[in-house]
């Protein structure tokens, strides 16, 4: 039986505007779930940490149905997800750079007199229940989107590092519904720490461009090494009360909080691209739309994004 005739063209559109309606289906889905929280007038809670983390899977979401209309191999996306065959050296890279990214911010942060209580530190196995968490729900999620679909389909058109910059522009820009709720941590900063939280963006999507090129394609390797960056927030030292005296946060150690939070992955965004080159940003072949199971898109598709 013929296939209807609109379905079959809406298939078609979303063929030739892959990374197009992946972004329009991504975002779409993510700021509705994020506009009813904001509506609602919802207090932090776990189950408004649950509800944001549930709109976090609107990049899969797109990808989803991108490859559904485009005729990808939807389990062999997922599968990228369930990739942990990588080597013990990229797990251990995986799992002890964030720790590294946090000692340099931290020796910094020292360093420039920001002032740190020790003895607020959480107990050690808390990060267990972070990385599982962030991984899952807090944030790797979306790397099943943002780089185990739009990446590999950019990487066949352009080098790593502008790929990078693409894929980071556009994962920053969905955030957006996060600075404009007052019950988001995103939402209480001023314009200075949301212009650093923009840098350190566009250098963690490098980051995560060299980890899953580096790692042929892991996901799940992507998403823990992103759920370990995210996590290292709460084991910071800093002094919670000296730096908001009163309840109410002091600008300058706010901002020098976050300039040395952002350095380390500057610093090393900038070390990779020198060592790897922006080409490939690895020593191997980067993985591009063959891993989802795409072919090429339709005459047009140097007509259309």
């Amino acid at each position: 039986m013929a296939e209807p005739i609109h379905n079959s063209t809406v298939k078609t559109w979303i063929d030739r505007h892959r990374i197009g309606a992946f972004l329009a289906i991504t975002y779409a889905f993510t700021w509705t779930v994020q506009g009813v929280l904001l509506a609602s007038g919802m207090e932090p809670s776990w189950t408004h940490s649950i509800l944001i983390g549930f709109g976090g899977f609107g990049p899969p979401i797109g990808a989803a149905v991108v490859l559904w209309a485009s005729g990808g191999d939807l389990r062999q996306w997922i599968g990228q997800f369930f990739h942990w065959r990588i080597g013990i050296k990229w797990w251990a890279i995986a799992l002890g750079l964030p720790f590294v990214i946090l000692a340099v911010g931290v020796g910094l942060f020292i360093a420039l007199g920001g002032p740190i209580d020790p003895r607020s530190l959480p107990f050690p196995g808390v990060y267990l229940f972070v990385l599982a968490w962030g991984t899952v729900w807090g944030g790797g999620q979306e790397d099943l989107g943002w780089r185990g679909f739009m990446l590999p389909l950019l990487q066949e058109k352009y080098s790593a590092l502008v790929s990078s910059v693409l894929v980071g522009v556009a994962w920053a820009g969905w955030h957006l519904p996060l600075f404009i709720n007052p019950t988001t941590t995103h939402g209480g900063w001023p314009l200075s720490q949301q212009l650093l939280w923009l840098v350190s963006i566009l250098a963690g999507s490098v980051l995560w461009t060299w980890m899953y090129n580096s790692t042929g394609g892991s996901v799940l390797a992507v998403a823990v090494f992103h759920a370990g960056v995210n996590g290292m927030g709460v084991f910071h030292p800093a002094d919670t009360e000296a730096m908001a005296p009163g309840g109410v946060p002091d600008p300058w150690l706010s901002l020098l909080s976050e300039v040395t939070g952002t350095i380390p992955l500057v610093a090393i965004a900038v070390l990779l691209i020198t060592v790897y080159g922006a080409d490939r940003l690895t020593n191997r072949k980067i993985p591009g739309s063959e891993i989802v199971g795409l072919g090429p898109q339709n005459s047009e598709k140097d007509k259309h994004v």
